[in-house]
């Protein structure tokens, strides 16, 4: 058999070595191909799963394939975080990341990976205000009278959360670590049951999504003193702000997508040009042109009139707010001492 010569060699070793890589530029051209799955690490029927089935259609339409949302609860959404990593990088994969993957990064003393490292962020779609909300019996009207009164009654205020290290109770958490304030801190297994207690009395404060508590605050069953953003909300225009009372105060909860990060960056811009370019409120003007006739919106005037804000930013931008967010709550968690159920 006829050896090829050196340079014949080298053409073919170096042909062969570029193969995968432009067969990955291939298969990035022709994505999505088939129908992609969505990994939404909470049970069914919450906030999150909610928020995923809302937008699914409307992803779906932008991307010409069915998503399919898949709930994968457990271990704190770390379950489903680590089966998002586990998957091949090809795109079809998503991750509905959320607020709960920057806490656990300190919440939890070992995990199997690393949430910043080892997860591409696309973008963030979703921000949800926090109201921090009293029992009517709480004879404080506003933020100031609240911090007088709780320093007057140190140890019995009960502050319920819906669970320990969820976005609800680190909020009551970053409260009581600005304001010097003792209220004694009542897990719940979802923000429901701890609502139910919280019009019945027996928890006096709590920081829950200002959607899930809206009803409550319109029948004047809980009272709003503030609520958590850096801007008041449109659905409680009359309510201030926390940080008019505690400078420098801001918390929300958030949602957002992400990738394995070895998925191709085409597929990871594509992604978020979508997103970016969907309901003409995201505020990308420029994508207007390139919506399909008759796209869906999936906030509909009920989730704005709730105070949800859809958002839309670049990778690197997402990336910058989610290593925030971590180290932000990191402070939180580590002062307090707060572990894991």
């Amino acid at each position: 058999m006829k050896l090829p010569h050196r340079r014949q060699f080298l053409e073919l070793a170096a042909g062969a070595a570029a193969l995968p890589a432009l067969l990955a530029i291939a298969r990035a051209q022709s994505w999505p191909s088939r129908p992609v799955r969505w990994v939404v690490p909470f049970a069914t029927g919450g906030g999150a799963d909610v928020a995923a089935r809302l937008i699914g259609p409307w992803l779906s339409e932008r991307l010409g394939q069915p998503v399919i949302i898949e709930n994968k609860a457990g271990a704190g959404t770390n379950l489903g975080v680590q089966s998002v990593i586990n998957s091949p990088p090809d795109g079809y994969t998503l991750l509905f990341a959320s607020d709960s993957n920057a806490s656990n990064a300190t919440l939890y003393e070992t995990l199997p990976f690393n949430f910043l490292r080892d997860i591409a962020p696309v973008a963030s779609i979703i921000h949800v205000p926090i109201v921090m909300v009293v029992n009517p019996s709480v004879p404080a009207k506003t933020v100031g009278e609240f911090i007088a009164y709780a320093k007057a009654n140190p140890g019995k205020i009960n502050m319920a959360s819906s669970g320990v290290g969820t976005g609800v109770h680190l909020a009551g958490e970053l409260f009581k670590a600005m304001t010097g304030v003792n209220m004694i801190h009542v897990p719940y297994r979802g923000a429901g049951p701890a609502l139910t207690d919280m019009i019945a009395g027996q928890v006096q404060v709590m920081f829950p999504s200002l959607p899930g508590s809206l009803p409550y605050l319109q029948s004047g069953a809980l009272r709003a003193l503030a609520v958590t953003t850096a801007f008041r909300s449109d659905a409680i225009p009359n309510v201030p702000t926390l940080k008019d009372s505690v400078p420098g105060y801001e918390a929300s909860g958030w949602y957002g997508v992400g990738l394995n990060k070895d998925t191709p960056g085409s597929i990871v811009e594509r992604l978020n040009r979508e997103i970016k370019c969907g309901p003409d409120h995201i505020g990308n003007r420029t994508c207007k042109s390139e919506r399909s006739v008759g796209a869906k919106d999936p906030c509909n005037d009920a989730d704005r009139a709730a105070g949800v804000v859809i958002l839309g930013d670049t990778p690197e931008g997402f990336a910058k707010f989610v290593s925030g967010e971590t180290e932000k709550w990191a402070k939180v968690l580590r002062f307090d001492g707060i572990k894991p159920e």
